[in-house]
């Protein structure tokens, strides 16, 4: 297939709010060795990328400096040395930036396909979510069946992935959130008990539960002590992101003295090799809990790729709950 030689795409102008958001014209990237060119369908919308709009998330020296993680399309092009994906194969992939464009350059490797019976729009919500889920709570955090699991945020993106793979994995959910409605989202995923946090204190609840065996958080500042109040002797507290702030004070004799494990993640420095080595997991544990409708994306709302600031400014209210999506063809 022949392929334009510009395409749309958004670009950030400034450090700041979504205003900064501009939609503009750059040249269509080509795939070096081992990658693939995708034909943008839809693309995933994070927090990672608001980080990275306000100054505070740089991307890699090597990636794009266009905003975007995930997307899915379909294959335009392949770079030297790639057999596994030929021109035309419906994909979603991690991608190391550069998502929020018509067509987006990553390692073959990030790729997967998209799930039987699922469409585009729902794909583009899976790599970014499920990379970070699996890697964080089954490869670094160990969750096991049968076990208490808690995740901050169980309306976002992030938090509707977590309690439907820890369901799907037998273990026992619990979720703090916002609202009455949002509470009421996390419990229909599966979530035994939803907490709203303006009204419960979460370390009490799990406490008089046995106490967490696994924590995922991404708020820190404050919740951290309170998580390691919340976590059962031997537990787990995964740190992943930090909307409170990443400094607090700890007592780590407390850690000691109940053999408590502190560890965390983030996913877009890692190698290209540990990101093709998570999506293979994703692909072989997870890909087959969608299939048998065990897990699907939360989708919240759609908006066009030139409203990207829209996007944001939704994503920005914490009054979504899933996934935003933009538009891309």
């Amino acid at each position: 297939m022949s392929l334009p030689h510009t395409m749309r795409a958004v670009e950030i102008t400034a450090p700041g709010g979504p205003e900064v958001l501009n939609l503009c014209s750059r040249p269509v990237p080509e795939p070096g060795h081992g990658q693939i060119l995708i034909e943008v369908g839809w693309a995933g919308v994070n927090r990672p990328d608001a980080l990275q709009r306000a100054g505070s998330y740089a991307p890699p020296p090597t990636a794009s400096p266009l905003p975007g993680l995930e997307a899915s399309g379909r294959v335009a092009a392949l770079g030297p040395g790639v057999t596994e994906w030929k021109v035309g194969d419906e994909v979603c992939a991690l991608l190391p930036g550069g998502g929020y464009a018509e067509y987006v350059v990553t390692p073959a490797a990030h790729a997967l396909p998209v799930p039987a019976g699922m469409d585009l729009r729902e794909a583009a919500c899976l790599p970014e979510t499920c990379f970070t889920v699996w890697s964080n709570v089954v490869m670094r955090g160990g969750l096991k069946g049968g076990e208490r699991f808690l995740v901050h945020g169980g309306s976002s993106g992030i938090g509707t992935t977590a309690i439907q793979i820890a369901s799907a994995l037998g273990a026992r959910v619990f979720a703090t959130a916002g609202s009455a409605e949002k509470c009421a989202a996390c419990e229909s995923l599966g979530a035994e008990r939803a907490i709203n946090y303006r009204e419960e204190d979460f370390a009490e609840i799990l406490r008089a539960e046995g106490g967490a065996n696994l924590i995922l958080d991404m708020v820190g500042g404050g919740y951290i002590p309170r998580n390691l109040r919340s976590l059962a002797d031997d537990g787990r507290l995964v740190q992943i992101a930090f909307l409170q702030g990443p400094k607090v004070e700890v007592n780590f004799a407390e850690m000691m003295m109940r053999r408590l494990t502190i560890t965390g993640s983030t996913l877009r420095p890692q190698s290209d090799l540990a990101k093709a080595r998570i999506a293979a997991e994703v692909r072989a544990n997870v890909w087959p809990m969608i299939e048998a409708g065990r897990f699907a994306p939360v989708m919240d709302s759609e908006f066009p790729l030139e409203d990207a600031a829209g996007a944001h400014a939704r994503m920005e209210t914490s009054e979504h709950i899933g996934k935003i999506v933009l538009k891309v063809h």
